[in-house]
């Protein structure tokens, strides 16, 4: 099976695995979640009505108010939040926000995570290393070249 390793930069270190969960839409935090189950319920969101839980979460960033942490820690309060995170742009939001939810979380990774992974892939976050493997769901089709920056490994 292949492998797609991108390395990025540590925000909040840890080591998880899931199902990835991918947005191209930012996250607002206060309106824009249910921290009770993890679902977005922004009504024009993407991925309306789908929940984070237990899944990997690769978004570019938060939008919205400074409540956007408080909603994720709420999150992890209720056993709803991600297992991990991937986001493109860093705020204060964005960055307390993976804190207080205690998810491994990378950023600044060396290609969009946004152009790799897609929803229903397989993805491993070793944020202490700054390294994603990504383990592509069958029927997903993003692949690379043998120009890209990112490295292939076969297993």
């Amino acid at each position: 099976m292949n492998k797609i390793i991108l390395r990025g930069r540590k925000v909040v270190g840890g080591c998880s695995e899931g199902e990835a969960l991918v947005t191209r839409d930012t996250i607002s935090g206060w309106g824009g979640i249910n921290p009770q189950n993890g679902k977005i319920i922004e009504l024009r969101h993407e991925l309306y009505n789908q929940s984070f839980k237990d899944k990997v979460l690769v978004f570019p960033g938060a939008k919205g108010s400074s409540g956007w942490s408080a909603f994720f820690h709420a999150a992890r309060l209720a056993g709803a939040a991600p297992k991990a995170m991937i986001y493109n742009i860093t705020t204060s939001k964005s960055a307390l926000g993976a804190v207080v939810t205690h998810a491994p979380t990378v950023t600044d990774l060396e290609q969009d995570p946004l152009d790799i992974i897609e929803t229903g892939d397989w993805v491993k976050v070793d944020a202490d290393n700054g390294i994603v493997e990504i383990t592509k769901r069958q029927g997903n089709q993003r692949s690379s070249s043998s120009e890209d920056i990112k490295e292939q490994v076969s297993h």
